[in-house]
């Protein structure tokens, strides 16, 4: 069965959140250490993480980023996030998207945490990963849009002043609505003379203008979600032209509305007009998937044999900010389990 090739097949993901990763058995853990608004019973959790649109799940996602409060918390969640995308999704290498600023905390004296010792606490984990499990991890350090200016001021901030190797990219989440992008031009003007890759959410809940401002003003590499690209034929076309990727996911965009059903999903749109694509899982416990899920519903939308899932596993990797001999391992193990898998 395809779903078993999916399993077993050697993978990479680029469009995963770092606290967005963190399962049910994960938040009830936290939720212990931190008694309050989210419920640390998983089928209590699982209810609570059914969302009724974006703004309630920003809602809710913030409400366990609230969990996430001393250097342990962000140990122990990105070790075990890590354990469950080796060990269950096939990882090999992964690009997990951190939002510093909501734990760090400057606005709130009662909550946060030193940006050295939550740096140190990421590090100490990701390098836990690579030995424990063989994941590779680097980070992409995302603006909280809602956040606004103070909030780029203070994630341009870590980036630069605080940098490890393992960070490879900058990045801009949250809300699109009422948070436009050009105003975060200088910050990713900054970050990228630095030698960070940009890849900001675009044209997820709002039009194709949006994506047009993360490629002309921010200088996007890839484009998180960008479903409305569809929408504009040129746009598309300029996509296809230069090569740069979106990072598609499918179930995220429906559980926060911004698809109403699989079946209009613009993946296909995407690959008929050439443009490359990348499939993820977002927020995966929160939108009740997997990356694997992912990969199937991706199957499913596009006709593809193991053949073409392989290709998409394949692509993930080649565009991804990994090292060359990271790329190099990794395709070779995917060129080895697609030849006799």
């Amino acid at each position: 069965m395809l779903s078993d090739f999916i399993a077993r097949l050697p993978k990479a993901e680029l469009h995963v959140h770092h606290v967005g990763s963190a399962s049910p058995r994960i938040v009830s853990e936290l939720a212990e250490r931190h008694p309050g608004t989210v419920p640390s019973d998983p089928d209590e959790l699982r209810r609570f993480f059914e969302f009724r649109d974006f703004a309630h799940f920003i809602e809710v996602y913030l409400a366990v980023v609230d969990l996430i409060r001393t250097p342990e918390d962000i140990r122990y969640l990105t070790h075990e996030v890590g354990r469950e995308m080796a060990t269950g999704q096939g990882l090999r290498y992964a690009e997990l998207t951190c939002t510093p600023y909501t734990s760090v905390r400057p606005d709130r004296d009662d909550l946060g945490m030193p940006i050295e010792a939550y740096t140190e606490a990421l590090e100490d984990a990701r390098t836990a990963v690579e030995r424990d499990f063989g994941l590779v991890l680097r980070w992409i350090y995302d603006i909280p849009g809602e956040s606004g200016l103070p909030a780029a001021d203070a994630t341009l901030g870590y980036a630069l002043d605080h940098r490890t190797d393992a960070l490879v990219g900058f990045g801009l989440g949250g809300p699109e609505i009422g948070v436009p992008r050009p105003q975060f031009q200088p910050h990713f003007d900054a970050a990228r003379a630095a030698g960070l890759h940009s890849v900001p959410h675009a044209g997820e809940t709002t039009g194709p203008e949006t994506v047009w401002h993360a490629l002309r003003l921010l200088g996007a590499e890839r484009v998180g979600h960008g479903t409305s690209s569809a929408q504009d034929a040129s746009l598309l076309a300029h996509l296809a032209e230069t090569g740069i990727p979106l990072e598609v996911c499918p179930s995220s965009n429906i559980a926060t509305r911004a698809v109403a059903r699989l079946e209009e999903h613009p993946i296909r749109a995407f690959r008929d007009a050439g443009v490359t694509i990348t499939v993820n899982s977002d927020d995966p416990p929160m939108f009740n998937t997997t990356l694997n899920r992912e990969y199937e519903i991706a199957a499913d939308l596009l006709d593809l044999d193991e053949s073409g899932v392989a290709d998409l596993a394949r692509t993930a990797v080649r565009v991804s900010f990994a090292e060359d001999a990271v790329k190099t391992r990794v395709l070779a193990e995917i060129d080895a389990y697609a030849a006799n898998g």
